[in-house]
C-alpha cells in the first residue's frame, strides 16, 4: 500500500469524510425518484453514452450512482442500512482517503466499461447500470477485513462473512462465464449483449482487484499468516503466563474478536496507546 500511502499523504486533505453516508443520501433520493417519477432517471440520469457523446449530457458520468440498490421500502431499508455499515467500517480501518479512492475507483471503472462496450460492440449497457457491482466489492472488501465476523441470514441463522464473500465471488465468477457461453452461442444483438455484460461485470470490479491483489493487500489475511499470527499470540500468552486483552485505539478491534491481528503500543505516542497492524503506522500520534 506504499503508493497509496504517498497519495494519501499528498491529497489526503481532499477525501470525503464519512463519504458512506452521503450515498445513502443519494440511494434515498434515486429510491424517491424511482417510487414517483420512474422514467425520469432513464431518460435524465442514467449512464447514457450516446447521449454523454451527441448531447454533451456530462452530469450523467455521476448521476447513475444515484439508483437505489432495490425498489422495495422494506429491502431497501436493510440494504441501505448494511451498506452503510460495509463502508463506514471500510473507511474506519483504511480511512476516509482510501476508501475514497476505493469508491471513486469503482465508479470510474463502471464508466470505462460503458464507453468500451458502446465502442466494442455497439451495445448501450450503461443505461442498465446500477452499483450493484461497486456495492459487491465493498462487501468482499469487508469480508477479507473481517472474515469471521458474523450476520445472521434471514435474521436467524448465523453465517461468517468469509462465506458469503465466497459465495458472492462463485456467483460473480459464475455469472461471468455464463454470458461468455451465451456470447459464443449466439449472434447479432444477443451475442453483443452478453459479451458486453461480462466484459463490464468483470470491469467493474477492478477496484478490488486492484487494491487486493496489485497492493498485496491480501498477503495479511492469507491462511499461513493468519495461523503464523495466533501461534505467536497462543506461545507469548503460555510463557507470560496470562491471557492479556489487546484493543486497537483507532478501530477498536482486540486480540479476541480478531485474533488474525497483532498489536503494539507506538513509542512517539505520549502515554500508552496501542494500535493493530492496520493503524499502527498511519494513526496521527498523540502529543
Amino acid at each position: 500500500m506504499k503508493f497509496f500511502s504517498k497519495l494519501e499523504r499528498k491529497y489526503g486533505k481532499y477525501a470525503i469524510k464519512n463519504l458512506m453516508y452521503y450515498i445513502i443520501i443519494l440511494y434515498v433520493a434515486g429510491w424517491i425518484i424511482q417510487m414517483f417519477a420512474p422514467g425520469l432517471y432513464y431518460s435524465m440520469l442514467a449512464l447514457d453514452v450516446e447521449k454523454i457523446i451527441d448531447n454533451l449530457q456530462i452530469w450523467r458520468l455521476f448521476s447513475f450512482i444515484i439508483m437505489p440498490p432495490d425498489s422495495s421500502m422494506i429491502f431497501m431499508i436493510f440494504a441501505l442500512y448494511l451498506y452503510y455499515m460495509l463502508g463506514s467500517s471500510l473507511e474506519r480501518v483504511w480511512g476516509a482517503f482510501k476508501f475514497n479512492v476505493y469508491f471513486f475507483m469503482g465508479v470510474i471503472f463502471h464508466i470505462i466499461a460503458a464507453f468500451l462496450i458502446y465502442f466494442i460492440f455497439d451495445y448501450n449497457i450503461g443505461l442498465y447500470f446500477s452499483t450493484y457491482y461497486i456495492n459487491l466489492s465493498l462487501f468482499l472488501a469487508f469480508a477479507c477485513i473481517y472474515p469471521d465476523m458474523e450476520l445472521y441470514l434471514f435474521f436467524v441463522i448465523p453465517v461468517k462473512i468469509k462465506w458469503l464473500g465466497i459465495f458472492d465471488a462463485v456467483y460473480f465468477i459464475y455469472t461471468v462465464v455464463m454470458y461468455i457461453y451465451i456470447g459464443m452461442n449466439t449472434t447479432g444483438s444477443y451475442s453483443a449483449s452478453a459479451y458486453g455484460t461480462a466484459f463490464s461485470a468483470i470491469l467493474s470490479m477492478l477496484n478490488f482487484i486492484v487494491f487486493f491483489f496489485m497492493t498485496r493487500n491480501y498477503k495479511r489475511i492469507s491462511p499461513t499468516e493468519i495461523k503464523r499470527k495466533q501461534n505467536y499470540r497462543r506461545e507469548v500468552n503460555v510463557s507470560r503466563g496470562e491471557n492479556l486483552v489487546h484493543k486497537c485505539d483507532i478501530c477498536g478491534r482486540t486480540n479476541v474478536t480478531n485474533p488474525e491481528l497483532t498489536f503494539r503500543y507506538c513509542s512517539k505516542c505520549a502515554g500508552n496507546h496501542e494500535y493493530c497492524n492496520d493503524h499502527l503506522f498511519t494513526h496521527e500520534h498523540v502529543k
